[in-house]
């Protein structure tokens, strides 16, 4: 109802318009409406102008809200991506220490084992001496 009304009223002025520029080729005086009508219709085409003007700028603005958006999910979808990756660094990581841990255990238990045999071969190269001593004192 109100759109009908705006588009009645600008008819209307749009004819009173028309006929006070009308008396205008025809060389009459204007009266004070006459003259408060073609700054009215004046005001009313700024209006329109300036309501286009807007209609653009929020054309714009949703243009570049969608631009803006698709970054967005962009992003997201990168830091997904880079949330996957760390994970499975991580894992991958988690995995390496605990073959480095395994290795490590079986090293300390393998130089545990060679040190054992190393005590085994000086006891035994102790008692060795101490024969070959015993064989010097002899003879």
């Amino acid at each position: 109802m109100s759109a009908d009304l705006g588009a009645l009223a600008q008819e209307a002025l749009r004819v009173a318009v028309e006929s006070v520029l009308g008396k205008l080729k025809e060389g009459k005086r204007l009266s004070t409406e006459d003259i408060f009508l073609l700054y009215l219709a004046t005001i009313s085409r700024e209006l329109d102008e300036i309501r286009k003007e807007i209609a653009e700028t929020n054309q714009r603005i949703n243009e570049t809200n969608k631009r803006i958006d698709e970054v967005n999910r962009r992003i997201d979808e990168t830091n997904q991506r880079i949330d996957s990756v760390v994970q499975e660094l991580n894992r991958r990581i988690d995995e390496t220490n605990k073959r480095i841990d395994t290795i490590t255990q079986e090293l300390g238990r393998r130089i545990d084992e060679t040190n054992k045999r190393i005590d085994g071969i000086y006891a035994l190269l102790l008692d060795i001496q101490k024969l070959l001593m015993e064989i010097a004192k002899k003879s």
